[in-house]
């Protein structure tokens, strides 16, 4: 089995445990949340290093921090289907037609690491699970974070501007 597939692996068992212990242990679902805070993010380190990760890997370690706080303050009990862009302009009323949304993603896609997106996606996944009653897909959410780059980007920016495109196609 090649590396990329034995991550992607791993990746889609730690979101499944992660949502399973949320569920059952409201101290672990605790520890998860305080991940997003750099300060208290040690409290989630016995959770990730089981699951391999490298704990020395400032950036491995806060993407992986940063997407299990984010479940475990959704409250989901599943992953969901949500994509991030599209997650974004639902976010706001006029959705994707929205000066905030569109000032929010052109934020996001100006970062140029997963260790510059991590805090600015920090308060975006906050608002997004405020305003949206759709779960993320954190699985996805993850390896686009892990795998950071223009073609993660433009997919992201594609989501968002998806409707629009329909809309305008069918006026």
């Amino acid at each position: 089995m090649s590396v990329t597939l034995e991550r992607a692996e791993r990746n889609k068992k730690f979101i499944s445990y992660l949502f399973e212990q949320c569920q059952k242990d409201k101290g672990f679902a605790a520890r998860l949340r305080r991940a997003s805070n750099p300060a208290t993010e040690y409290q989630s380190w016995e959770i990730l290093g089981r699951f391999g990760i490298d704990l020395e890997n400032g950036y491995e370690r806060r993407v992986f921090a940063l997407v299990a706080a984010a479940l475990a303050n959704s409250r989901a009990e599943q992953n969901g289907v949500l994509m991030l862009g599209r997650a974004i302009a639902l976010s706001f009323p006029d959705g994707n037609k929205s000066d905030q949304a569109a000032t929010r993603l052109r934020r996001l896609l100006a970062c140029d690491s997963s260790s510059e997106v991590c805090p600015v996606l920090r308060p975006l996944l906050t608002l997004v699970q405020s305003r949206v009653s759709q779960t993320l897909d954190y699985e996805q959410l993850l390896n686009d974070l892990l795998w950071f780059s223009d073609r993660t980007k433009a997919r992201w920016a594609q989501q968002f501007y998806a409707r629009a495109m329909l809309e305008d196609e069918q006026q």
